[in-house]
């Protein structure tokens, strides 16, 4: 069992960046790939990000690939999202994700893919 919570979201003007964290909890997270998803109102949770187990292979939705960066600390059982360049078109929930995978291609990217979520931040980005 793994339990996710996700900090760092909030309200930004476009531009401007902000850094979304996911606390992990338990001894096996380094077993773990991690996704980020988010979900605007009115519309299905998509793909935005995910990253292999050691941390060594990320892949990107188009939509935010050069702006966003995914990464993770292991040894504190945390999986970061850099957002840069924010626009209001990013607005949304986001989620992070747990997939019980040592693959070394991050080959994750369906919302049923995932064993484990977290609760959600909100990131409002204002134009």
């Amino acid at each position: 069992q793994v339990q996710l919570v996700e900090s760092g979201g909030g309200l930004v003007q476009a531009g401007g960046s902000l850094r979304l964290s996911c606390a992990a909890s338990g001894r096996t997270f380094s077993s773990y790939a991690m996704g980020w998803f988010r979900q605007a109102p009115e519309k299905e949770r998509e793909f935005v990000a995910t990253i292999t187990w050691s941390g060594g292979n990320a892949y990107y939705a188009d939509s935010v690939k050069g702006r966003f960066t995914i990464s993770r600390d292991n040894a504190k059982n945390t999986v970061y999202l850099q957002m840069n360049s924010l626009e209001p078109e990013d607005t949304a929930v986001y989620y992070c994700a747990a997939k019980l995978s040592v693959a070394s291609s991050p080959i994750w990217r369906k919302v049923g893919s995932f064993d484990y979520w977290g609760q959600g931040t909100q990131v409002t980005v204002s134009s």
